[in-house]
């Protein structure tokens, strides 16, 4: 692998750059879901971070590392999701405009979310050759830089920040566990873990419906997310060429689970933890309620990828 890829010492430096920015989320604890499983799980609440999601992390460190020229001619991207409200609101936080391309049909909660963080929105049509051009076209009009919502060195490098945290309070743990959809949390997830925990073990979790990651890592070639069908929605896209570098010289197995198992696990985690989680990031519990990875009597670390939904539309009655 090249050098070119993040390290640890880069996780680190963005801690530093963001720490007074964004949250240091709780790692929280079930008793009664330990003793469901025999094993020590820690919840690494990220549901709990400014927007609601990591996002804010990698978003806020890609902020701070741009020249302070280019940083004032604000930032861009084309997002439907969690990345557009973190970008919008760190952009916000440091003094400069955040253009945000949305796709027209993007949930109405989420151009709330955008809006109300100062996000300039210009809408395009639901494909990414529409959100591509469009954000091309903002680019050359305004003078923004772009950035990218997963395959991004810096954006990576603050998603790690989240797994470095969760070690610092857990201690030693023998696996590491976060959803994989772009790759962007578990790029960062797994530089941390081996750059704290040589000998833990970073395992990636995906949709059944959306399992591009597993297939690409299985067959150690990339192959893109098509029509992926999942409640997960934070786990659509396909890996980046970093994140994909990243995963297959870090991340030690992806597995996948089904539908009836992630809204299971969001079931588990309201009803016992008392906390609201998303379906992306109740996909880690997931693994373990259809017993996918071997946990009974180790300490396991769960990211807990955020908590954005509409309560409208929940899984559950």
């Amino acid at each position: 692998m090249s050098t070119d890829l993040p390290q640890f010492k880069d996780v680190v430096a963005a801690h530093e750059r963001i720490r007074k920015f964004v949250h240091r989320t709780p790692v929280l604890t079930s008793s009664g879901i330990n003793e469901i499983f025999s094993s020590s799980l820690f919840f690494k609440c990220e549901n709990f971070q400014k927007v609601g999601a990591f996002k804010f992390r990698g978003a806020t460190n890609a902020i701070l590392s741009l020249p302070e020229e280019d940083a004032q001619k604000g930032v861009g991207t084309h997002s439907s999701g969690n990345h557009a409200a973190a970008l919008a609101l760190a952009a916000r936080m440091q003094g400069i405009q955040a253009h945000i391309v949305m796709p027209r049909t993007a949930p109405e909660i989420k151009k709330k979310a955008v809006r109300g963080y100062g996000g300039i929105i210009t809408w395009c049509e639901p494909t990414l050759e529409s959100r591509e051009a469009t954000m091309q076209e903002v680019v050359d009009r305004t003078g923004v830089t772009f950035v990218p919502s997963y395959d991004h060195f810096n954006i990576i490098c603050g998603q790690g920040t989240a797994a470095k945290e969760l070690i610092e309070e857990a201690g030693e743990l023998d696996i590491v566990m976060g959803p994989v959809g772009g790759g962007g949390l578990i790029s960062g997830t797994a530089i941390s873990t081996k750059g704290m925990l040589p000998s833990a073990r970073v395992i990636a979790i995906e949709p059944a419906g959306a399992d591009d990651a597993y297939r690409s890592f299985t067959s150690r070639e990339f192959i893109p997310s098509v029509n992926p069908q999942t409640i997960a929605d934070g786990l659509l896209t396909s890996l980046g060429k970093l994140t994909f570098r990243v995963i297959l010289d870090k991340v030690d197995d992806i597995v996948t689970v089904s539908e009836e198992a992630i809204v299971a696990a969001m079931r588990m985690i309201w009803e016992r933890m008392k906390i609201v989680v998303e379906p992306s990031g109740a996909v880690p519990l997931a693994a373990i309620i259809e017993n996918k990875i071997d946990v009974a009597g180790k300490r396991v670390g769960l990211i807990l990828s955020g908590g954005n939904l509409d309560l409208a539309k929940l899984p559950f009655k």
